[in-house]
């Protein structure tokens, strides 16, 4: 699923050290030497680093209660379609015991012949039926979740902002990367936390314009 993530970049200073060329100690070939030129020390700016954990956000009981009220909405939108497919398993499966049943004794080629058509149409539209739904639930979540996805990193970046934090990482995506990080670096619940209070699960989604 396609959805807004913040990039956190990070710029590397190379400091490049020049040695002193060694010239001979002929006075005639040694070059005057220049003043060096005077050094100054650029200020620096005061950096705060922190981690937000993104996969947290669809936690069904920890997460973010509007995030998981979409989400579990588009589920229930397919519930029908998940039971006619079981539905239609238990016809087939029916259909393929009395087969095999007729197969093992004096066989009617005409009751055969029907059982196997019957199956054959109830397993090719048991197939567009699963490949429909398959095509059209990630569409959905999509449309259900990315209003509410920008809304929630809107707010993390506000939130971010209104801290001090300089730079924010998304820890779901570092993974591996983070070697060891302070506990007091991770914002993720009380990042949650403030944005359950002020949007509940039923609070109106921004819908982004089309």
């Amino acid at each position: 699923m396609k959805i807004e993530r913040l990039i956190a970049a990070f710029a590397f200073v190379a400091t490049v050290a020049v040695s002193p060329v060694l010239a001979q100690t002929n006075p005639a070939t040694q070059p005057t030497q220049q003043p060096a030129p005077k050094q100054t020390s650029a200020a620096l700016p005061e950096s705060k680093i922190a981690l937000v954990d993104t996969e947290a956000f669809g936690d069904e009981k920890q997460g973010i209660v509007r995030l998981v009220a979409a989400a579990k909405k588009v589920e229930a939108a397919f519930d029908g379609i998940r039971n006619e497919l079981r539905q239609m398993q238990q016809k087939i499966q029916q259909l393929t015991d009395e087969i095999n049943k007729l197969q093992g004794g004096p066989v009617d080629p005409k009751q055969l012949q029907a059982k196997a058509d019957q199956l054959e149409q109830l397993k090719t539209e048991a197939k567009r039926k699963q490949e429909d739904a398959e095509a059209a639930y990630p569409k959905k979540m999509q449309e259900a979740l990315a209003p509410v996805y920008t809304d929630i990193f809107k707010a993390l970046d506000a939130y971010g902002k209104a801290r001090g934090i300089t730079l924010l990482l998304d820890a779901a995506k570092l993974g591996p990367a983070i070697l060891s990080a302070s506990e007091a670096m991770d914002i993720t619940r009380a990042f949650i936390s403030d944005f359950n209070s002020k949007n509940p699960a039923t609070a109106q989604v921004t819908t982004p314009p089309k």
